[in-house]
């Protein structure tokens, strides 16, 4: 009598390896690492606390590790007493911001991306020369907040969609530019400047793209993995606007898509079922959490990780003046 066979395990159950594809790039980019740094020089040079206007960057982890060295962060220059230092984020701020600041003698460091901080630029110089700006970007993020906010009121027309740009109504269309957030989908805003180069043939841009080279380089590392995958998971906080457009991203491709914060939100439901999972970071996501998060996979699933990459970023930004000595 032949002795019964072993059965195989089904795909995709608890006894099954998970292939995990960790895209790369991901993870924290020049700016935010350079602002974080920022902060930690300023609790060095001047000691705590050293307070921060809005969180340095949008991940609650960065932000209680930053607190947890000597770090406040508030709202409103409003809530920053007399005589410490203020280290603005780096999403930038409106002009009255360090003005204010400035008006009440206060030291201040401004953490701004150099790469926003080149938008500014591009915004004034459009201005200087005449033309009224169609600003693309996400209403109330602090970027857009920022950046509408180098120029008077109405030098600048928000839009949000293909559908604001149908709606558009300037009062001179042969004079106009257009500037975009640094963190969008990148094929959102280029349907957005499609329809403005197809209503305003005159409309100037940029000389290159504003979105940033590293949401440019996640984007396009989800996009060489959600295809392998049955599930993405992209590490990120809820109101950082490049974690969510990588959710979107896989989304479009027709990958589901789960933003987490941390490993405690990766649900065993989540990895039943399936063969391959996708995991990727937002810039403002530390790689511990990224480590974090695959462990926590592994505690429900034996895995195989393979690391997928799709560019090579060396990136690095310098320290603004003052701080170079205590670095």
């Amino acid at each position: 009598m032949n002795a019964p066979q072993k059965m195989a395990p089904a795909p995709g159950t608890a006894s099954t390896e998970l292939r995990v594809l960790i895209a790369a790039p991901r993870g924290f980019c020049a700016g935010v690492d350079r602002a974080i740094r920022i902060v930690e020089l300023a609790l060095d040079r001047f000691g705590a606390p050293v307070y921060v206007r809005h969180e340095i960057v949008h991940n609650r982890y960065v932000v209680d590790d930053l607190k947890a060295k000597g770090a406040i962060f508030v709202e409103s220059l409003d809530q920053v007493p007399d005589g410490v230092p203020v280290v603005f984020s780096a999403h930038g701020v409106p002009k009255a911001v360090p003005a204010k600041a400035e008006a009440r003698g206060l030291d201040y460091i401004d953490a701004t991306c150099p790469l926003v901080s080149k938008v500014h630029r591009q915004a004034e110089r459009a201005n200087n020369a005449g033309r009224h700006i169609v600003f693309i970007g996400h209403a109330g993020h602090p970027e857009v907040v920022g950046t509408l906010g180098q120029l008077p009121d109405g030098a600048m027309t928000l839009v949000e969609s293909v559908d604001d740009v149908a709606a558009l109504a300037p009062a001179d269309p042969d004079n106009l530019s257009f500037l975009t957030q640094t963190t969008l989908s990148v094929d959102d805003t280029r349907d957005i400047v499609t329809a403005l180069q197809h209503r305003f043939p005159a409309i100037q841009g940029p000389r290159g793209e504003d979105i940033c080279y590293a949401t440019s380089n996640r984007q396009q590392a989800v996009k060489a993995i959600a295809g392998q995958c049955d599930l993405v998971v992209v590490i990120g906080a809820p109101n950082s606007s490049n974690s969510l457009r990588l959710v979107e991203v896989a989304e479009r491709l027709g990958t589901p898509a789960h933003l987490v914060q941390r490993g405690a939100d990766i649900r065993a439901e989540w990895l039943s079922g399936i063969a391959a999972l996708g995991v990727t970071a937002g810039a403002s996501a530390p790689e511990t959490l990224v480590r974090e998060v695959i462990d926590a996979i592994a505690a429900h699933r034996p895995i195989a990780e393979e690391v997928v990459v799709t560019a090579q970023e060396n990136m690095v930004f310098k320290l603004p003046r003052g701080l170079e000595p205590a670095a």
